[in-house]
């Protein structure tokens, strides 16, 4: 495939480009003649000649490119689109329906040209016999294009928007009268720089869910008033937790239903840790013994509260006098790798491997494991035969 086209770099100006004016096409005779000054052999190369030549319309601003990684190609190949999602003092990001990637500009020495009806040797190869000679016209160009990076979707804002309205009831005064600050799905996806399978997986995270129409999230007071009187209920009908029949259960708490034979499971983790959380928002520090006590009474019959129900969300000083357990919910700390860092370390000088692990592996990405960050951002050192992990960096 013998493309014909010597152009200075300077040529490339799109005030030039206009004023190109249309090209006369190469006879058989020339193209041989520019082979021969080439000192190129015709027999070595495939038949058809393809002269390029600059489109009167052409302009560099026209186009942008994407290098895309096979799997995005697909996306696209199979009709599905790709979103570019970013508020302008956001560095944008764009989105498949189920990852989200960095975009980033790089640069390239070599320019890159647009040839829509350019054709490419294996299109040419499929009519070996035939000797032509095309006239391609360069569409755009450029010197650079995006690469997409895979990243982490950035989802801090969307329980921070969950937060302005938390949902406290149909019987409360705040939802009769304050209309604003609710979010549908359609809202999320043009806010939240994220894949939308992303977004639906954090709010099952969050514990949000739909209320005519728009994502809430529960207040915890009301959370707990609810937790309260599902308990209550079960303990008045004498239920297992383990098997609580779906539709006695909604007769008691509406006026209509649809009759259906399923049951479900309180979760116990899960009602341990809120019940966990609700005790250690109302003290700065709680002593852990007595917090264990307080806790396990505080549980519905029958479930058994453990420490490791509180990863991410409660951390314990052995090293206090007496042990201390203290709220630290991984859902509030900072999203950027650099910050969460500095953030934990200005709490705890020195972390062992399993306390730090609950709050930094939601920065691992899909080929990154925890060892990587914590040799990243962190150096090791022995004490008392443990290891342990300081900041890299002074922390002011």
């Amino acid at each position: 495939n013998v493309i014909l086209a010597r152009f200075r770099k300077s040529l490339f100006s799109s005030r030039l480009c206009r004023s190109f004016k249309p090209p006369r096409m190469r006879s058989r005779e020339e193209v041989d003649a520019t082979l021969q000054v080439a000192k190129l052999n015709p027999a070595e190369l495939l038949p058809t000649v393809q002269c390029l030549s600059f489109s009167p319309q052409i302009d560099a601003g026209d186009y942008c490119l994407l290098q895309l990684e096979p799997e995005l190609c697909h996306e696209l190949e199979a009709g599905r689109s790709l979103v570019i999602r970013g508020e302008k003092n956001e560095h944008a990001v764009i989105c498949s329906k189920d990852k989200t990637y960095d975009m980033k500009i790089a640069d390239t020495s070599n320019m890159l040209l647009f040839i829509p009806s350019g054709e490419t040797p294996e299109q040419l190869c499929a009519d070996k016999a035939t000797t032509n000679i095309l006239h391609p016209e360069i569409a755009g160009f450029s010197n650079h294009f995006w690469e997409l990076r895979r990243c982490r979707p950035k989802l801090k804002k969307l329980k921070r928007f969950l937060l302005e309205n938390p949902y406290e009831g149909p019987d409360s005064e705040k939802e009769r009268i304050d209309a604003n600050s609710k979010y549908t799905t359609e809202d999320f996806l043009d806010l939240v720089q994220a894949s939308e399978e992303e977004i639906m997986h954090q709010l099952k995270i969050l514990k949000a869910c739909q209320v005519q129409g728009y994502w809430r999230i529960l207040d915890f007071d009301y959370e707990m008033k609810l937790l309260n009187h599902v308990t209550q209920l079960i303990y008045s009908e004498s239920w297992l937790f383990s098997k609580v029949p779906l539709s006695l259960f909604i007769l008691f708490l509406c006026t209509s239903y649809k009759k259906n034979k399923a049951y479900f499971e309180m979760n116990e983790e899960k009602v341990c840790r809120a019940i966990a959380q609700m005790l250690l928002q109302n003290a700065v520090k709680f002593n852990l013994s007595e917090f264990q006590e307080v806790w396990q009474q505080s549980v519905p019959e029958g479930m058994t509260t453990r420490l490791d129900q509180l990863k991410g969300l409660a951390l314990v000083d052995r090293s206090s006098k007496p042990e201390i357990i203290f709220l630290l919910n991984v859902e509030d700390l900072p999203e950027d790798d650099n910050e969460r860092f500095k953030h934990l370390f200005s709490i705890r000088e020195k972390w062992t491997e399993a306390d730090i692990t609950p709050y930094i592996e939601d920065l691992c990405s899909e080929k990154q494991k925890i060892g990587t960050l914590l040799t990243k951002y962190a150096r090791s050192s022995m004490q008392n035969g443990l290891k342990v992990y300081n900041s890299r960096r002074p922390i002011s």
